[in-house]
């Protein structure tokens, strides 16, 4: 493209001269370039300049036609958008507008006589885009100022972005096939066929030899094909394979109907056949209990009448073969029986209590708790009546019977055989009594330790004393008198110290106790819940708390919390210690037991739902594996529980048996449970008012 001449006419030069050339500039002052010139030969510049020589001089309308490229055809002007630039006035208003210049020229190309194209400037105008709703363009060419509507103005915007003016035109239409080829003798060109389709192609050769190598060295790698099993169904059906199923739902074939027998032969045997007697007793018969075929006897198969009944067993065939839906049912062919868990069988798990061996009657009332003595030779019970009893394990004879006067509510004998001495909750406090078994030595030492010097009060600190240790004159003991009602005692096992729970929210809710120093404290200050029992581990100064939802673990050195067990259960009843310490057992009163493992987990081991009712007592053997539960459903479970000493080995539970005896008493069962602690036999008490000894 060439720039636009210059506005100023040239001058016409003098005769027999040629004009000086100058190049031609653009309107921002750039020299566009000339026209191109050859000068291969030198022949060819002289000839040239005799030819300029020996021309008429041309006319000032010649010259500037000569000066002026030829134009090859005719273009459309170009028209440039400048935004930001106020070269607009108003010519209504007279005042300044800001406005948006757009500077149209009209631009050609022209080839001189070397072939280089030469552009001139046809026309330049400047459009002013006014505020209202119509568009003015000033034309210098024509000193004059046009109006265009939005429309030409889209037109105009258009075809400076190269499309076509008008906005209905499709530049790019389908394609419309204007020849027929089927059914047409000959195609639209006959021309034959060029070479290159039949010689094979040299660049392909190649692309095949880089192919081939590549797949060589490994750099192209393919998948291999996978191998499809040797094998296929003998007896199965072909409906199941691979190459039979169906994309979407699975084809279930239809049930065949059962094949003829003997009796459908038209010539049975005599046996198949029924006598007058019997088809008479079949019309008395209910139509369901009717045979569907009472088989008859032909000498040939042309003789065989047509069946009457084939038209309608053949349409209620077809309808259920369109009608009746069907479901392919899995069916897995195992053993009920291989499901169930391998359990050692019971006879090899002996011995445990089965059998009820003994009956203790004495209690007027219901029996609430049960102790056995560390040799286990004696045990003791209190009861609702308001006494406790001492009986003798093998006879069942009552040694001792102490009238308290108020219900007792817990019992526990101490553990050390040197320490005859129960303690007690009876009505709100506790009663420490000696239990006046054993030889002379052990009761003088047993009186001496029953006795409060100075009946002083514990005070730490506190306003009001938690516990208060006071002579017991009548049965030569010692009571401890709470601040709240007591539940339930618990003796550690060397029998020095014992622990009591009051079942508030208070900080002294959990009590421990040394009988040798007559001294109480309460070293727990905060508790998740209400306390039910607290018991003390076998062996290490551990102390389990069990609330209402979880069983907190304590080290009393520390006087810290080492484990929260969640247990899950609605209401937690009872707890037990394993010998060993790292087991758990709790009971709740919705009839669930949880084992916890607790150097396993927090949450329980095993969860077992044997009882329909609460349960009342859970407790651990000390010496076999062996833990029950009773619950006032009247029942007692007995359970083996084997602890492993191998931590990579899970403890094993396998019920035993299920203790039955008791008497319900104002809806209440079994309230109590103890193991003897050398035997395997299990002490019992219930509602109602006895106590039973079950023996292997």
């Amino acid at each position: 493209w060439g720039a636009p001449m210059e506005k100023t006419r040239p001058r016409s030069p003098p005769a027999g001269r040629t004009p000086p050339t100058s190049p031609p500039t653009t309107r921002r002052g750039a020299t566009a370039p000339g026209p191109r010139t050859t000068t291969t030969t030198r022949h060819r510049c002289r000839s040239r300049t005799v030819a300029r020589a020996l021309a008429p001089t041309p006319t000032p309308t010649a010259w500037r036609r000569r000066m002026m490229p030829r134009r090859k055809r005719a273009t459309p002007p170009r028209t440039r958008l400048r935004r930001g630039t106020p070269s607009g006035t108003c010519r209504s208003s007279g005042t300044r507008t800001r406005s948006t210049s757009v500077t149209t020229s009209q631009r050609g190309r022209s080839r001189s006589g070397t072939g280089r194209a030469e552009s001139t400037a046809s026309s330049a105008a400047k459009i002013t885009m006014m505020t209202g709703t119509r568009l003015k363009i000033w034309d210098d060419y024509n000193a004059e100022e046009v109006k265009i509507t939005k429309e030409e103005a889209k037109i105009i915007s258009r075809m400076m972005k190269g499309k076509t003016p008008h906005a209905n035109v499709d530049p790019y239409p389908d394609y419309v096939d204007w020849f027929e080829y089927a059914d047409k003798g000959h195609p639209l060109s006959n021309a034959p066929e060029p070479k290159r389709r039949f010689v094979p192609s040299k660049w392909e050769q190649k692309k095949v030899v880089k192919l081939v190598r590549a797949i060589r060295k490994g750099w192209i790698k393919f998948d291999k094909p996978k191998d499809e099993p040797n094998y296929y169904l003998l007896w199965g059906d072909d409906t199941d394979t691979a190459d039979n199923k169906r994309q979407g739902l699975s084809y279930i074939p239809a049930p065949k109907p059962n094949l003829p027998g003997h009796e459908e032969s038209y010539n049975p045997s005599v046996e198949y056949i029924p006598t007058q007697e019997e088809i008479d007793n079949y019309q008395l018969m209910y139509e369901e209990d009717r045979p569907k075929f009472i088989p008859r006897r032909f000498e040939s198969l042309r003789s065989v009448p047509a069946y009457e009944k084939a038209l309608r067993e053949g349409f209620d065939r077809c309808l259920d073969l369109y009608l009746c839906p069907r479901t392919r049912k899995k069916r897995i062919n195992i053993d009920p029986e291989s499901l169930k868990p391998k359990l050692p069988s019971k006879k090899d798990l002996r011995p445990y209590p089965r059998t009820c061996y003994l009956e203790f009657k004495g209690h007027g009332g219901p029996v609430t708790s049960l102790s056995v003595e560390a040799t286990g030779q004696w045990i003791a019970s209190g009861s609702s009546d308001g006494t406790i009893r001492v009986w003798e394990v093998e006879t069942g004879r009552c040694l001792k019977v102490f009238n308290v006067g108020a219900d007792v509510h817990h019992i526990s004998w101490n553990p050390s055989p040197e320490r005859p001495i129960l303690a007690a909750i009876v009505g709100r406090d506790l009663l420490l009594l000696n239990a006046e078994v054993g030889d002379e030595e052990t009761q003088v030492r047993t009186k001496e330790l029953l006795h409060v010097g100075e009946p002083t009060p514990e005070d730490d600190g506190d306003k009001k004393p938690a516990v208060r240790w006071v002579n017991n004159d009548k049965f030569d003991g010692i009571t401890l008198i709470h601040h709240r009602a007591a539940s339930t005692v618990e003796w550690h096992s060397k029998g020095d110290y014992f622990t009591t729970v009051v079942p508030t929210g208070e900080s002294r809710a959990v009590l421990l106790h040394q009988l040798s120093k007559k001294h109480s404290h309460h070293p727990f200050r905060k508790l998740p819940g209400l306390p039910v029992a607290a018991v003390f581990h076998p062996t290490q100064k551990m102390f389990f708390v069990a609330t209402k939802k979880f069983v907190q673990v304590y080290d009393l050195q520390k006087a810290e919390v080492v484990k929260k067990l969640e247990s899950g259960l609605r209401e937690i009843s009872s707890i037990s210690i394993h010998p060993g310490g790292d087991n758990v057992i709790v009971g709740s009163k919705d009839g669930k037991l949880c084992w916890f493992d607790t150097d396993l987990s927090t949450r329980p081991y095993k969860m077992l739902k044997n009882h329909s009712k609460d349960i009342t007592s859970v407790t651990f053997h000390r010496r076999y594996p062996l833990f029950a539960s009773s619950s006032e459903d009247c029942t007692a479970h007995v359970f083996h529980g084997m602890v492993y000493a191998d931590l990579n080995q899970n403890p094993l539970i396998v019920p035993l048996e299920i203790l039955r005896g008791h008497l319900s008493s104002d809806r209440r069962g079994v309230l109590d449970c103890k193991f003897h602690p050398r035997q395997p036999w299990l002490f019992t008490a219930g509602a109602d008012s006895m106590i039973r000894l079950y023996c292997d």
